[in-house]
């Protein structure tokens, strides 16, 4: 099964202001102007609560992309808005997975993946790997989420300050995230990488399902900074028209696709650090079960 990355270097609470602001209000008192305070009834906003697991990443524009370096999807860098929206704080667990299941919802991982290099990659608390994009969404459906699309993914990695990787823009390190390794480690280990909104791994360990169509010219459509992708025919005739140019190498190693493939973000244990910038974007058709893939979900806040 074709498993090879995109050389793209290789392969809480939220709580709103405590009330409303005293009000004072003008009357006429027996023919004169006076100043009469409205009682300042505070009326409690309903708190909001995060929901379990997850971080809020904060909404506004912020630079996607990059105008220097990578491949050629990954240009030009662009203003994109996104709303708020919680995000999973880790990647989602082989032991989170297997109760979607056990409740006869999910597919079961790959199990021949989960037994690779004598069970590496099985473990409670490591990431789930091993399983489709229809797998991981129904995975997130089933806990109430859903994907996050990929303009949400790379503002959760980069925040307000355009960073080059989750924790800023100094390189990797063993200590930051899982890299340049043989196989993923438990999630949520490596809290010095930590990025801008709080999140787990966002970079190494494994790469994540993304919700939207892979689309190599997303950057240049009129919806770009809206963090939308082109239709699938647009799609197809923008990969058509790349291999009529012989550009192959500005979508990554892998061939250009012949069919609407699935976006994949946040770079894995098997690449180096390069591989691991922000603007990384890789791609596999979303039947794919690929043992350096996994998922982490999202939720409108």
């Amino acid at each position: 099964m074709p498993e090879q990355g995109h050389e793209h270097g290789l392969d809480a609470s939220v709580s709103p202001d405590a009330g409303r602001p005293y009000v004072v209000a003008s009357a006429v008192v027996d023919g004169d102007i006076g100043e009469k305070a409205v009682a300042t009834a505070t009326e409690e906003a309903p708190e909001v609560r995060a929901p379990e697991g997850m971080l809020l990443v904060k909404g506004g524009t912020f630079r996607m992309g990059a105008d220097a370096g990578g491949e050629g999807d990954e240009r030009p860098a662009h203003d994109v808005t996104v709303a708020s929206f919680w995000l999973d704080q880790t990647e989602v667990t082989q032991s989170a997975y297997e109760e979607c299941v056990a409740a006869k919802t999910c597919a079961p991982a790959d199990p021949a993946i989960l037994a690779s290099y004598g069970g590496l990659f099985r473990g409670p608390q490591k990431p789930v790997v091993g399983i489709s994009w229809h797998s991981a969404r129904d995975y997130c459906l089933w806990r109430g989420k859903r994907l996050p699309r990929e303009a949400e993914f790379e503002r959760a990695v980069r925040g307000d300050d355009g960073r080059k990787f989750p924790w800023g823009n100094d390189p990797p390190t063993k200590e930051r995230t899982v890299f340049s390794a043989s196989a993923p480690e438990d999630v949520g280990t490596h809290p010095a990488g930590r990025g801008p909104y709080g999140h787990d791994d966002l970079a190494g360990n494994v790469w994540e399902w993304i919700d939207d169509d892979y689309d190599p010219f997303a950057y240049t459509r009129p919806t770009a900074s809206l963090g939308k992708p082109g239709s699938c025919d647009e799609i197809i005739a923008a990969q058509n028209k790349l291999r009529a140019e012989g550009k192959q190498g500005f979508t990554g190693t892998n061939p250009i696709p012949t069919e609407c493939e699935k976006s994949i973000r946040g770079g894995a244990y098997n690449y180096p650090a390069h591989g691991l910038r922000s603007t990384n974007r890789i791609h596999h058709p979303a039947r794919f079960k690929l043992r350096m893939t996994g998922v982490r979900c999202a939720k409108d806040a």
